[in-house]
């Protein structure tokens, strides 16, 4: 199953997993949908980092932007979506789905492919492809996207992928954990919007030309006691689906240089 939840920080950031006047807002989610093909499925890592790259793509998108006579197309449904508890749901489609996903309004983005490549015979997965469309409020889905499948995204990969780049951030989910892809999908999500109101304008721009590069791994059980004691971004995880509230992914590298520090509005 995919996720309905919610980020959140430690106390002292700008999300609470108690209630907030975020709950008294009008509740909007970001939808994502992922093309899973029954005869060639996307690997898993390859699924995860789309993910997160889609969400940047969509928060540095023009049409996300500005405000008055220079607000964009999606601007203030994004202001209406952060103001409020910060909803992602991935779900899934194929074929005649995903096509008709395609036509609404938003940005199809596309993965890297297994890294590495499956072992000789082994079946190839299909290069993930995402799509993430503008905020909607949580019971004002576009039907055809309503109608797709939130079960369904049990995805492995082909072989353990290499170790994470820490030249650009590191998003590491919590070793204690049992996730369903799309579940993952949406915590990465969240921990990767983290990582982007981390940043200054100029790192952001920079960022996104340089095609928003960044790893997704599983933390072992000591260097996640490491990064979620170290003051780092974390994404709290409300509890609405799959798992108990608690952590689930660290925001490792993407902070201002020499300050850690906790999530920040923009």
């Amino acid at each position: 199953m995919s996720s309905d939840s919610s980020v959140s920080a430690p106390a002292g950031g700008p999300f609470r997993l108690e209630p907030t006047a975020r709950d008294e807002a009008p509740q909007y989610v970001l939808p994502l949908v992922v093309h899973i093909e029954k005869a060639a499925p996307p690997a898993r890592t390859d699924a995860l980092e789309t993910a997160a790259r889609a969400v940047l793509t969509l928060l540095s998108d023009e049409r996300a932007l500005g405000e008055g006579e220079y607000e964009g197309a999606w601007a203030r449904a994004v202001r209406n979506w952060e103001d409020a508890r910060i909803r992602k749901v991935v779900r899934r489609a194929r074929g005649a789905e995903w096509r008709r996903a395609c036509a609404l309004p938003g940005i199809t983005v596309t993965g890297r492919g297994p890294d590495p490549a499956p072992p000789a015979g082994g079946a190839v997965p299909s290069v993930a492809e995402v799509r993430v469309f503008p905020p909607v409020p949580l019971d004002g889905w576009p039907k055809e996207l309503a109608r797709l499948q939130v079960s369904g995204t049990e995805l492995d990969d082909p072989a353990p992928p290499p170790p994470a780049d820490p030249a650009h951030p590191v998003l590491w989910l919590n070793p204690g954990l049992t996730l369903s892809a799309g579940k993952a999908m949406a915590q990465v999500g969240h921990g990767a919007q983290l990582a982007w109101w981390e940043l200054s304008e100029t790192d952001r721009k920079a960022w996104r030309a340089a095609g928003f590069p960044l790893s997704v791994r599983t933390a072992d059980a000591a260097h996640w006691r490491e990064l979620s004691t170290a003051g780092l971004p974390v994404v709290h995880d409300a509890g609405f689906t799959e798992i108990a509230p608690g952590m689930t992914v660290a925001v490792e590298g993407g902070h201002r240089a020499g300050d850690p520090g906790r999530p920040r509005r923009p």
